[in-house]
């Protein structure tokens, strides 16, 4: 029962998310290539710079923070919407009465699934971006195919990269342990669900923003 339910969670976090994904990432990636151009084009930087910021800026910040507030959104609001109707429904008390650990097996597989997950939906976020920021600014003539890639090429840390997936990480659990917590103790009928949605979501990004500071801080000591 755990296994089954910890792969529909995982289908429906990752592969549900993939579209809203991989569009947001291409425009982040796209927008940035094209305002660093614009800030570069009258200094003595060189263009091929502009490859190396859209890499660092995507990989350190824009993938895993920018990808997950909006997985705040939409799983969390889902999570906090499905377990809060259980609870008005008394679908949770009838599992209790039967004996079952309710929030061993409506929680810990959303939050193993999210876990794993939204990782790997923030690493193709990063790689998406990146080609976002290429298509942005190779075809239109803003610097060429050599320049671009030297850029991206050029400076390289893996430390991001393990900054980056220890954000996305961090940041899955908070989404999901946030949101299943508002609806599960979810009270009233269906405005006080749709407040606990709200809550959930607004509760989390505070939360990754918060989290984004301090994994910030600790990380670059």
């Amino acid at each position: 029962m755990y296994w089954k339910e910890t792969m529909r969670q995982m289908n429906d976090i990752g592969v549900g998310s993939i579209i809203i994904v991989v569009l947001i990432a291409v425009f982040i990636g796209a927008v940035t290539a094209v305002q660093f151009a614009y800030q570069l084009q009258d200094s003595f930087v060189p263009a091929y710079y502009i490859g190396y910021i859209v890499r660092d800026t995507t990989i350190i910040e824009l993938a895993p923070t920018i990808t997950c507030l909006v997985l705040a959104g939409k799983v969390g609001s889902n999570i906090a919407a499905e377990i809060g109707g259980m609870r008005q429904k008394e679908h949770i008390d009838a599992m209790e009465i039967m004996g079952v650990n309710t929030a061993a097996y409506l929680v810990l597989p959303k939050i193993i699934a999210a876990v794993i997950v939204i990782p790997l939906l923030v690493g193709i976020a990063c790689f998406v971006g990146i080609m976002g920021g290429y298509l942005s600014s190779v075809p239109t003539g803003l610097i060429t195919d050599a320049e671009y890639t030297r850029g991206v090429r050029s400076f390289f840390e893996e430390y991001y990269v393990f900054m980056m997936f220890v954000k996305a990480i961090v940041f899955a659990y908070i989404l999901t342990s946030v949101s299943a917590y508002q609806g599960y103790h979810v009270k009233g009928g269906s405005i006080e669900l749709g407040q606990a949605s709200t809550q959930a979501v607004v509760y989390s990004d505070i939360l990754i923003l918060l989290a984004d500071y301090l994994i910030a801080i600790l990380l670059t000591q």
